[in-house]
């Protein structure tokens, strides 16, 4: 039995972690930009993300919960937009499918760590929210 401290040690290790992400997003001021990749980066890099996946049966258990499938596949809700797009799903309420494409991991560090629009925003004072 895994350990809620273990867990935790095990997840701040994944090169998804924000922890682990957040320098390369941090402005001179502290202020951090969005680190989920942009439609763009995942549409320009679809192939890739396609020919380094797997085809899995889909469980009902993840019926319009695309955060779930990602919380269970990468130890992290943020790509469950990823999951949607990859596999054809432009709407929460259509993500029942029969069978499922998950892209490998490595696939989506890959892209994370070269292929990531890197943004100048020095000049953020604030953000309204």
């Amino acid at each position: 039995m895994i350990t809620i401290d273990q867990e935790s040690r095990q997840r701040s290790r994944l090169p998804t972690s924000l922890d682990n992400m957040g320098k390369r997003y941090k402005t001179t001021n502290s202020i951090y930009t969005f680190t989920s990749p942009s439609l763009w980066t995942i549409e320009k890099n679809l192939w890739f993300l396609l020919r380094n996946s797997v085809q899995k049966e889909f469980e009902s258990k993840y019926k319009m919960r695309p955060d779930y499938l990602s919380y269970d596949e990468y130890g992290t809700v943020i790509l469950s937009f990823l999951l949607m797009y990859v596999n054809g799903v432009f709407s929460i309420e259509d993500f029942d499918l029969t069978t499922v494409v998950i892209p490998s991991h490595s696939a989506i560090v890959d892209i994370c760590q070269h292929k990531f629009p890197s943004k100048k925003v020095d000049e953020l004072d604030s953000i309204t929210w």
